[in-house]
Formats: structure tokens, sequence, C-alpha cells
């Protein structure tokens, strides 16, 4: 009989040979960038906005601790979409500079590039909390009525839903259909060490902090701040104190060192056929 004795565990996706960004490259390109848009998601709502390939943007918290739920699509095709799930196997449950934000099948490419992050110092609290999750799904008014009998409009969900409909000039059924598992941008969150539960607790972020990105590829984003606004105790509700978040898109000086727009994945998608 095999042992059932507690084995080491072996990393499902070693990462070693996954190419990786030039970190310097991209932030001396940053470096002097020139802001070109500015966009604000208010309390319990969300914004759409488009970058383009080769520019950069900006989340910061400018009124107080709020965190953000975000959508990314190629602007040409919306069924290229960010996928939080093989970002996590790739890069673990939070994410930070250096890091990736990944595309969904066929295409599976890096959609933006992390450069500067300012909560960068947190890394991991005795509870196992991190910083800018890809574990939760972002909340919304499905579960909430699950839980709570109620209907609540303002969840993350609910917010996205409504921005790229008015962006895109979509029905609201169309639209939801787009939305999908977010970055929890500024949010801190963890498993629970006995029952393993997806926990969250107050965000570190303060008024200034802000996570920067540099796009890959062409990109409609939507961006929803949270009704939990720094989700210290509650979210899916009108009782936390939210405050808007600012996007700040940037044009660069010039293209980073030996940059070039990721290909789409190579598999040639026959399937054993």
């Amino acid at each position: 009989m095999p042992s059932r004795a507690p084995v080491p565990p072996v990393i499902c996706y070693p990462v070693e040979t996954l190419p990786r960004p030039d970190l310097p490259a991209l932030r001396a390109a940053c470096d002097g960038m020139t802001c070109v848009a500015t966009h604000i998601a208010p309390p319990r709502e969300a914004a759409c906005f488009e970058v383009k390939a080769g520019q950069a943007f900006r989340i910061t918290s400018i009124d107080g601790p709020q965190v953000g739920d975000l959508n990314l699509w190629n602007a040409h095709d919306l069924s290229e979409r960010f996928y939080s799930g093989k970002t996590r196997a790739l890069h673990g449950t939070h994410v930070t500079e250096g890091h990736q934000l990944w595309s969904s099948f066929p295409t599976l490419r890096p959609m933006v590039t992390i450069t500067r992050d300012t909560l960068n110092w947190y890394r991991f609290d005795a509870d196992g909390g991190g910083i800018h999750d890809v574990i939760g799904t972002r909340c919304d008014p499905y579960t909430h009525h699950l839980l709570s009998g109620q209907d609540y409009h303002h969840c993350c969900h609910s917010n996205l839903t409504r921005a790229v409909a008015e962006h895109l000039n979509l029905s609201l059924s169309e639209a939801e259909c787009h939305v999908h598992d977010v970055l929890n941008v500024f949010m801190c969150t963890g498993f629970t060490r006995d029952t393993q539960q997806y926990f969250m607790k107050a965000s570190p972020v303060q008024p200034g902090d802000f996570i920067e990105f540099f796009a890959e590829v062409d990109l409609l984003c939507a961006l929803s701040a949270c009704p939990g606004g720094d989700c210290s105790a509650t979210h899916s509700s009108d009782e936390a104190k939210c405050y808007p978040l600012e996007i700040t898109v940037y044009d660069l000086a010039r293209a980073p060192d030996g940059w070039s727009a990721p290909q789409t994945n190579g598999y040639d998608r026959t399937h054993g056929i």
C-alpha cells in the first residue's frame, strides 16, 4: 500500500521557462511619461476606459482607502479577456511588480505587465493576507441574494455590467456576459488557516497609493470602486464608507527597449485530431 503520510508539494506550473518582462526597461520607458486621459470610478460605481498597446495606466487611491475590481479585454475582440485563474496558477494568489495578467484561451498571452506598486512592501501578513488578489471573483448580486435574500444593485458585477453596457451601447444582458473574474486592486485577502475560507481585511491603501500597468495589447478596461470601501467589515451594502478611484492613462516618450507586442499562444489547436 502506498503511504498516505504527508508528502512534499510539487509546483504545478514551474515558470522557469516563462518569458520574463524586462522590468527595468519598462520602468525606464515610463519615466517622464505624459498623461493623456483621466477617468474616475465613483464610489459604488464603475468606469470604462481604453488603453493602447505601449501606453501605461495607473489606478490611484485619491480621497480615502478604497479597493477596486478590474476587468480587461482585448479592445478589438472581447472574447479575449483577463484570465484570473491562469494568472493565479502562474504567479500565485496575489500579484505585484513584474507579474503579468494573462488572457483567456486560445490566445493565452500577457495583457499587461505590472510596472510599479506602492503596496509591494506589504507582501503577506501573519494571517496570510496579501494585496491585489486573483482569487476573489467580484462581489455580485446573485451571491448576495443567495445569502441574504435581498437585491443589491451596486455589487461590482452590476457596476461593471452597467459601465460596459453604456460604453459599448449594449443591453444589460449583452454586457453582463462579458463581465468576468477580476483583479481585486488594493484588496487585502487570503484563506483562513483552519477552514481555508476566503477572507478580507482592512486594506492598507491610502490616498496617493497606486498600481501601474504597461499595456501589452490594445485594451478595453473597466474598474469598479467596490461597495466594500476598504473591505474592513462588509461588502455588497451601503454601510461601508466608499471613495472614488482615479485612472490615469499615459503616453510613453518611447517604446521600451526590446519590447514588441506579445504574439498569441502557439498551440496548434488540433486537440489530438
